[in-house]
């Protein structure tokens, strides 16, 4: 028997739309309620209102104990860092949005593990935007991702790339970029936001349909985000970010949304002429090597996720001839910085408003956790009495305006790490429940305020 339907209802009323984010609105506004951004809010056209009716159900719902869960099982990609955030490896049907910076790495390390999956005999797809398929290959045969079953196509249509999907059905497709497609479907330029909506949401579909794991590289801003609609980041599962110094070897990559697995997990990698390559023990990369103690150095313990990495604080302080000393900082927060010179010299009576100070990490890392206030503070005094702190010492912990050291999450997580390491003492905050376990032989020298820190150790 058929059923009848209602008629569709249309309403039209004036369209206004963020350049920036892809946020609508009925009526104009000088700032955007998604981004907040100012200006960006233009006319496109006319918003038509529908009513859907409902149809025949084409799959019925099941009970969730009759789905089986094995189809969406972790696959490895035999890269550690990258299954350490992933949360175990790729999982089949999942979208996974990779973002970085140009030239940090991010095309070299899909390759890899585009390469590295077609050797378990799978198809891999590897779709450029960017460069042709020979400029693909050579960076292949430069890092070793050659594999019989990864395909390269160099394509800019949405159209085409599908009819690639469509011919191919790979395991893995990879889009390097998201930008750099544009479907004829819709206007715009390729890298807007009505195009990179098209793109997405039929990439995703194709993905979800054919339980193909895909991964789209992303370009960023200039402030770092991610470029685009925010609606990319809600469609994919994962949104992971590659960051790293121009200057250094090291990336890290973060996952910033991951639907399958924890997002408080950090990969490190290393980048070399060959490629990246994960580094499972990363710590000794931001420790200098120097024989003997010296003044103005202090190594800490930071959390990146669950990872504790050690790196070290090196201060140099000298007489200013200017009336407005000069404060500069690289790895660190300058505000940050600039509070515990205050706080030395309010709370701990060292005279700092003559020098010139300068504070820096060591290997380029950048240290933005709280924990490190204490071991900035120890680098900046040793620094000023001209006096080395002990050797194999760590010291963290949060340093606050009245001078007190506050508990930090993990004591008992860094000081196993710097035990490891070959660490011997470790100045940590004071905690009700005290440091935790802590490993035979090692000393743990507990303060309350700074000024008790600094007596301690000078």
């Amino acid at each position: 028997m058929a059923t009848k339907t209602a008629r569709p209802a249309r309403t039209s009323a004036p369209a206004y739309r963020c350049g920036e984010c892809g946020w609508t609105t009925a009526k104009w506004v000088g700032r955007c309620g998604e981004c907040q951004a100012w200006g960006t809010v233009e006319e496109t056209g006319q918003v038509v209102a529908r009513t859907t009716a409902a149809v025949t159900v084409a799959t019925p719902a099941l009970r969730i104990s009759e789905i089986d869960a094995s189809a969406a099982s972790y696959q490895p990609t035999q890269i550690g860092e990258l299954d350490r955030v992933l949360g175990g490896g790729l999982v089949p049907g999942a979208v996974i949005l990779l973002a970085g910076e140009p030239g940090v790495g991010k095309s070299t390390l899909v390759l890899d593990v585009a390469a590295r999956v077609a050797r378990l005999g799978k198809d891999v797809l590897y779709i450029t935007g960017e460069e042709s398929s020979a400029q693909v290959k050579l960076r292949a045969e430069r890092i070793g991702a050659l594999a019989d079953t990864l395909y390269l196509t160099a394509e800019s249509d949405l159209g085409q790339a599908l009819g690639q999907v469509e011919r191919l059905s790979p395991s893995l497709l990879i889009v390097d970029s998201v930008q750099t497609l544009s479907s004829a479907a819709v206007d715009g330029t390729a890298g807007g936001v009505t195009q990179v909506r098209e793109v997405a949401a039929s990439l995703i579909a194709a993905a979800k349909t054919r339980g193909m794991t895909t991964i789209l590289v992303g370009h960023v801003t200039k402030d770092g985000s991610i470029a685009g609609p925010r609606l990319l980041e809600h469609l994919v599962d994962v949104v992971c970010q590659f960051e790293g110094d121009r200057h250094s070897r090291l990336r890290l990559m973060r996952a910033i949304k991951n639907r399958y697995g924890p997002t408080d997990e950090v990969g490190c990698f290393d980048l070399t002429e060959t490629g990246v390559e994960g580094l499972a023990d990363p710590s000794g990369l931001f420790v200098s090597r120097t024989k003997d103690p010296v003044s103005g150095t202090c190594i800490t313990v930071t959390l990146e996720g669950r990872r504790p990495l050690l790196a070290e604080v090196q201060a140099l302080l000298a007489e200013s001839s200017n009336s407005q000393p000069r404060r500069a900082t690289s790895g660190l927060d300058s505000s940050r910085v600039a509070m515990l010179l205050a706080v030395l010299q309010q709370r701990a009576s060292l005279s700092l408003h003559k020098d010139d100070s300068y504070v820096a990490t060591v290997g380029g890392v950048k240290l933005s956790e709280p924990a490190t206030d204490l071991a900035v503070a120890l680098a900046i005094a040793s620094a000023k009495t001209n006096q080395p702190l002990a050797g194999r010492l760590i010291a963290f912990g949060e340093v606050g305006l009245a001078g007190e050291v506050r508990p930090v999450p993990g004591i008992a997580q860094r000081v196993q790490e710097a035990e490891r390491l070959g660490f011997t003492h470790a100045v940590v905050p004071a905690s009700p429940n005290g440091p935790g376990k802590v490993p035979a032989g090692f000393k743990v020298h507990e303060v309350s305020t700074l000024t008790e820190a600094l007596e301690l150790l000078f």
